[in-house]
């Protein structure tokens, strides 16, 4: 035996072991991902994202609050990004539209006003959100605002009658990957204080891939023509809340943005 069949004869065990050794840790995986009855990736639970990118999906440094009298209590954590390729890839009068939304984000953010987020601002809001599936639908309940979205898995050509603010889900599982298709979102949502924008063009393609029973990792890829140069994609993990008695609480947020948008119509109102 010539020395170069010698070597094979040595390796060959040994990739095959390792060959075997990854099967099984990837069967191990497989197996500890929950499963509904028709042996699709269970993602019912409560979920909640951990960071700032609620306040920047873009790397950012801390910065001061919007309110001086706020302090350091209401002071903006700096974050590392979200985006692949870290910044959005704007249109130059787009990226001029988000820096102008940037500096009156707090009386320009749809959510100071308590509207709706959209998709996927939702799932990286400081709240936890609760999912619920069936074999037909998905059901994405969150305690921001009480929003919710229904997710079609059974009615891929189902077109929305109208624009909404959640938008108009069509899901389906590649894999044990759950891909939602998001279109018809009304213009006004953002992504964050930040100002990071869009039109009623964007589309959104999620995807929910367990990392573990307890860890989901969260993708979006967005395309909008009218404001970017190109598709680009945020991903970030998602938690399972493991608290005794986790349930969704209530934050109806209407009143506590009455002051702020409607109290120079009040009858103490200074008058011009």
């Amino acid at each position: 035996m010539n020395n170069l069949a010698k070597t094979y004869s040595r390796i060959i065990p040994f990739l095959t072991i390792s060959l075997a050794v990854l099967t099984s840790c990837q069967t191990t995986e497989n197996n500890s991902i929950p499963r509904t009855a028709d042996g699709n990736p269970d993602f019912g639970g409560i979920w909640q994202t951990i960071g700032s990118a609620h306040y920047n999906i873009e790397p950012h440094a801390a910065d001061f609050p919007p309110l001086a009298m706020l302090g350091a209590a209401g002071a903006i954590p700096g974050g590392l990004g979200v985006i692949e390729g870290e910044t959005i890839p704007y249109t130059p009068a787009a990226r001029e539209k988000q820096q102008a939304n940037k500096k009156d984000w707090l009386t320009l953010d749809p959510v100071a006003k308590c509207f709706m987020p959209g998709i996927p601002r939702a799932n990286y809001m400081p709240f936890p959100f609760q999912i619920v599936q069936s074999s037909e639908h998905i059901v994405m309940a969150y305690e921001f605002a009480s929003a919710s979205r229904l997710v079609y898995l059974n009615r891929p050509d189902f077109e929305a009658p109208v624009f909404s603010w959640m938008g108009h889900g069509r899901g389906h599982f590649e894999g044990d990957s759950l891909v939602i298709d998001v279109a018809d979102q009304v213009p006004d949502t953002w992504f964050d204080h930040a100002g990071n924008h869009h039109t009623d063009a964007l589309r959104v393609t999620e995807r929910y891939t367990h990392l573990g029973p307890n860890v989901l990792m969260y993708e979006a890829t967005l395309t909008d023509p009218n404001v970017y140069t190109r598709p680009w994609t945020i991903r970030l993990p998602l938690y399972r809340r493991l608290d005794t008695n986790m349930q969704l609480l209530e934050f109806k947020c209407v009143e506590f943005a009455e002051e702020m948008m409607y109290g120079h119509l009040s009858k103490d109102a200074e008058t011009p």
